[in-house]
């Protein structure tokens, strides 16, 4: 599921790079990528190839089967070859990529752990400039990961783990800078995915993780979901329980979903 630079030098002739440098402030960084990228590497704006348009759905709703294998041919994607995605540093972003490209059937896909900011600490190349790829042939077949709507993400808080990977004060309520109604859904517990890192920005250790989980009640054989405000780092808190050895379904929709039906409740305890 990652992969360090080092190793990432050592087959990059051999795989796909994409570029998925990402923020949820300012959007994708396509100037970011152009001043400095693995070299080889794609581009792939979050908002149009990993993502459908906003509305009832949330802010970052699935992508269409249609645009998201039209986005993977056009950055060179092909099925039977390895996929490495990274963003700049937390893999975030990436893992987003990660996760879509795994429910729609590429499963040889990995993060580059520390992004791009890990790279350069290895001195390793970096090119300029834009790539435009030979065109891929990848075909999509959505369900390779679980998902979970509203009313599976509502039956998890009660009966197994729901965990909500935004920042504690937007888990708590206390501060909301995007959405319009703070708070969590009842029964969830939080996680911010900046806890599964380490001050590289790489992930904890397998076994970090999984007592970090277990804390919030995760164990085997307990059903586990995650969510947050639009499905992006959700697939992030997905991928740490996945490194830990817990499978858990992603809630796309998230809380931006959640809320766009005022008769659900919300909780702020």
């Amino acid at each position: 599921m990652l992969i360090s630079a080092p190793d990432l030098a050592r087959v990059l002739d051999r795989v796909t790079v994409l570029d998925v440098r990402w923020d949820v402030a300012t959007g994708p960084d396509r100037a970011a990528y152009e001043a400095a990228h693995v070299p080889g590497a794609a581009f792939i704006d979050l908002d149009a190839g990993l993502a459908g348009p906003p509305g009832e759905s949330g802010r970052h709703p699935l992508p269409s089967a249609e645009t998201f294998q039209e986005a993977m041919r056009d950055a060179g994607v092909s099925r039977g070859k390895p996929v490495v995605v990274y963003d700049a540093r937390t893999s975030a972003a990436a893992a987003r990529a990660w996760w879509l490209l795994r429910y729609f059937g590429h499963t040889e896909t990995t993060v580059l752990n520390g992004g791009l900011a890990a790279w350069t600490t290895c001195a390793l190349p970096v090119d300029a400039g834009p790539v435009t790829p030979s065109r891929g042939d990848l075909s999509v077949r959505p369900g390779g990961m679980p998902v979970i709507d509203r009313a599976g993400a509502a039956s998890l808080a009660r009966d197994g783990v729901l965990i909500d990977a935004r920042a504690s004060e937007r888990f708590r309520g206390e501060h909301e800078p995007i959405d319009p109604v703070a708070g969590h859904i009842p029964g969830a517990v939080n996680r911010p995915t900046p806890d599964n890192l380490d001050e590289r920005g790489q992930f904890l250790s397998a076994q970090d993780l999984r007592n970090a989980f277990a804390q919030l009640g995760v164990r085997d054989g307990v059903a586990v979901g995650a969510y947050c405000g639009s499905g992006v780092t959700a697939a992030h808190e997905v991928l740490a329980l996945q490194l830990a050895g817990f499978p858990a379904a992603l809630y796309p929709g998230s809380w931006s979903e959640w809320i766009t039906d005022p008769s659900r409740p919300v909780s702020t305890d």
